[in-house]
């Protein structure tokens, strides 16, 4: 759980927090379609994304992802949460966890997930409700349920529901988040609205609940998988997610 000291900056960003919501959920309705599908999405895909693949232990890389992207990832980075996007322009997507043993990468859990309403862009921005491609640590949790045993620092605030205004799908969204480190500074709450590259560049982009479709530009995950994620992403072992489309994630 957070320190008194880790309570007081919670308190302190409570307002800016909701104004951070508005940059991660999707309310609004119409052909973007995030209104819709109410629910904890598909849960689990057994089979995963890595079609080809003979095993899923003892791998010595991560599947699917090709040099570009796979140098990014810290040497030091002994677990990977793998997002596979469906498409350039698809919200449909697979979230991997992937952990590092003395003999390889091994998988650990695969969820249904869901990307950007539009899918994905290496050039995010605000409002283009496209999820950014690349490698971010990630190193800080919380939501508006109890701590279910995160190892990573966890906010528990109320400030994390969305607003009333927001489609009734969302509610449950922000119950448990882990802040992707894009556009942030790390080690602090997810509530904190500072974005080191300005305000333009966008922000606010979580693992979060699914709602059964598309968001802003987070990543959506069935309870069940935010709960595994949480319980398993481990500081002391340097988390990363490795997030994008097939065709930018295998450059």
């Amino acid at each position: 759980m957070r320190t008194a000291g880790g309570a007081m900056r919670t308190a302190a960003v409570v307002a800016a927090g909701l104004v951070l919501l508005a940059g991660c959920g999707g309310a609004s309705g119409g052909k973007d379609g995030d209104g819709k599908g109410d629910g904890a999405g598909k849960g689990e895909r057994p089979g995963g994304p890595a079609r080809g693949a003979s095993a899923t232990t003892h791998l010595k890389n991560i599947p699917d992802v090709g040099t570009a992207l796979r140098s990014r990832i810290p040497a030091g980075s002994r677990q990977v949460v793998a997002v596979y996007g469906k498409g350039v322009d698809s919200a449909e997507a697979t979230v991997v966890l992937y952990d590092k043993g003395a003999k390889g990468w091994d998988r650990k859990g695969s969820w249904a997930a869901h990307n950007g309403r539009r899918g994905w862009t290496l050039d995010h921005h605000e409002g283009d409700k496209r999820s950014p491609v690349g490698v971010f640590p990630l190193t800080d949790a919380g939501g508006v349920l109890q701590n279910p045993g995160a190892k990573l620092p966890y906010t528990h605030s109320s400030a994390f529901t969305p607003p009333s205004y927001w489609a009734k799908s969302t509610r449950h969204d922000f119950d448990y988040v882990v802040a992707i480190n894009y556009n942030r500074v790390k080690g602090t709450s997810p509530l904190d609205p500072t974005r080191p590259q300005g305000q333009s560049k966008g922000g606010g982009v979580w693992l979060h609940l699914d709602h059964g479709s598309g968001t802003s530009a987070c990543v959506s995950v069935p309870k069940a998988g935010m709960q595994a994620l949480l319980r398993a992403l481990d500081p002391a072992r340097h988390p990363v997610v490795v997030m994008g489309d097939a065709a930018h994630l295998a450059r």
